[in-house]
């Protein structure tokens, strides 16, 4: 049974049933064309994917009572659903079918339906540990931080941040001092952490490219995330990138463990270094250094702190790396993003407010917890994010930007917000997708290949809580900042996501939309993140 045809029996009913009645009545306001199947249709998978809908159980339930009496009695039987009767009572007996992930029932089902079964995206094609065989220069200000970064390693304490702006090559940089410190010994052992396997296989793409450019010899490079593993006694050179959360599971299980590899390890570098004094982030690498005051430590971030306010936190992670910071240096100019910015290296960025007169107000006791808290809270976002009012506007601003951007991401306030604008989005017409940490990995994989495909058509990616980092697409020249966060961390990895300039694979001209909401903060620029810190660095 084809599922295009099959959802098409979908009404508004149904469709409520999935998306929720607050994406059918902002659908129902914008747009005339709700009663039509093929539209409906366009307007579910488009949002969620057929994929998406077949997994969860949650829109199953909806889908199965679709079926028609004869072939809800089918699949049931096909699915060898436990404990029922298929012929007198099918579809209750679905509505309790166990259908696992990667499942035999699993398989039946999505061949029922002739849908392509997803695949856990789990990078099995590559072996834990491959040989890179040994020509890409770095730009003067790479080259310059990389050499005042191989400095501070050589001298007591031994520790350094690497302070570069998004877009501007932290990782090239940082890959080029590894590389340098593994030629100068042999064997030398040196691991690379960081806290998303995005992240990671980042750090894998850098380090084969800049080892086969500028290698000496073959080099052992092992991965440690997700299902990767690494015999940790037969380890003695090369390069270790590492899962934040990995290294904790295994450092609970295997105290030692963590110490043990530390013992081996010369040189330690820790991606996303603003968080390297959260508790997690603390006991990995305080466990990794403890055997050995000698052993290097550099920080890689775009922002040197962790937050905007809290003077405290910061000057404990300055005091973590010694107050010994690596910026770029560049001769006539106070801030180095406006070098950046001016040769091409990052995009001429143009910062909008988007103002509206929300229906939510906040009440004494939210304003309070607002003025204490490190940020916003999930449930003051989604309420901020159900909206009505803030949506209209945010949606009629993104098809005025569709008109001149090609690439679109936009930073939702919930996940239930990134599925709501996508719908509409999409129901108005837009090529729209929906990225979250609910969406499943080949779904997330599909919506982020098309973004970065070379189609002249305009695509908006709507996402919550990924793709602030470890997220590389140069096409991107418009980002839409509908969440709002007292993090000026997270702040500027948002905006990083757009500003990738000519030299780097990017644009010109960039364009940041930050949804203003009253009562609550907001930031100005990129140029005045970057420099927020420095005082704490002095």
């Amino acid at each position: 049974m084809k599922f295009r045809d099959f959802l098409s029996r979908c009404d508004i009913e149904n469709v409520q049933a999935i998306l929720g009645r607050d994406s059918v009545r902002l659908m129902g306001f914008m747009e005339t064309r709700m009663t039509s199947p093929t539209f409906l249709t366009d307007v579910l998978i488009g949002s969620i994917g057929e994929a998406g809908l077949l997994s969860d159980p949650k829109y199953r339930r909806v889908l199965f009572d679709l079926l028609r009496p004869d072939e809800a009695t089918a699949l049931c039987k096909l699915l060898d659903a436990p404990n029922a009767n298929c012929e007198s009572e099918p579809y209750p007996a679905l509505g309790r079918a166990s259908i696992g992930v990667g499942s035999q029932r699993e398989k039946r089902l999505f061949d029922y339906f002739e849908v392509v079964r997803p695949i856990a995206e789990v990078d099995d094609d590559s072996p834990s540990t491959t040989d890179v065989s040994a020509m890409r220069p770095l730009f003067a200000h790479q080259r310059r931080a990389a050499r005042e970064v191989r400095r501070f390693i050589n001298d007591p304490p031994h520790r350094v941040l690497l302070h570069m702006p998004t877009g501007s090559g932290k990782t090239r940089t940082a890959m080029s001092v590894i590389a340098d410190i593994l030629r100068g010994a042999e064997p030398l052992f040196v691991i690379w952490v960081a806290y998303s396997e995005e992240l990671c296989s980042q750090a894998v793409l850098e380090f084969v490219a800049t080892w086969r450019a500028v290698g000496d010899r073959e080099m052992a490079l092992h991965r440690f995330w997700g299902r990767h593993e690494i015999d940790s006694e037969r380890i003695s050179d090369g390069l270790l990138i590492a899962g934040l959360p990995k290294l904790v599971r295994r450092g609970y299980d295997r105290p030692h463990w963590l110490g043990q590899l530390g013992a081996k390890c010369s040189l330690l570098v820790v991606d996303e270094a603003h968080q390297s004094v959260a508790p997690h982030y603390r006991v990995v690498l305080d466990a990794l250094l403890v055997h050995s005051v000698t052993t290097g430590l550099v920080g890689l971030t775009a922002t040197p702190g962790r937050t905007w306010n809290d003077v405290t936190v910061d000057e404990e992670l300055a005091k973590f790396y010694s107050r010994r910071k690596v910026g770029l240096q560049i001769p006539g100019y106070d801030n180095p993003v406006d070098y950046l910015v001016a040769e091409g290296y990052l995009a001429k960025a143009s910062f909008e407010p988007l103002h509206h007169e929300g229906g939510f107000s906040l009440s004494a006791t939210e304003k309070e917890q607002v003025l204490q808290s490190l940020d916003l809270s999930d449930a003051l976002l989604s309420r901020i994010g159900d909206d009505e009012i803030r949506n209209v506007a945010i949606i009629n601003r993104v098809e005025h930007l569709a008109k001149r951007h090609r690439r679109i991401i936009l930073f939702a306030a919930s996940v239930h917000h990134s599925h709501l604008l996508a719908a509409v989005l999409l129901a108005r017409g837009l090529k729209a997708h929906a990225v979250t940490t609910k969406t499943a990995s080949s779904e997330r994989t599909r919506s982020i290949e098309l973004f970065k495909n070379e189609s002249d058509e305009s695509i908006v990616l709507c996402n919550y809580g990924v793709l602030t980092t470890g997220f590389d697409a140069p096409r991107t020249s418009c980002a839409v900042i509908a969440r709002p966060t007292k993090s000026l961390v997270l702040y500027s990895q948002m905006v990083g996501r757009a500003i990738r300039g000519p030299k780097a694979g990017g644009n010109k001209e960039a364009t940041i939309v930050t949804v203003v909401d009253k009562e609550l903060p907001g930031f100005a620029t990129v140029s005045d993140a970057f420099m927020n810190w420095e005082d704490i660095w002095d």
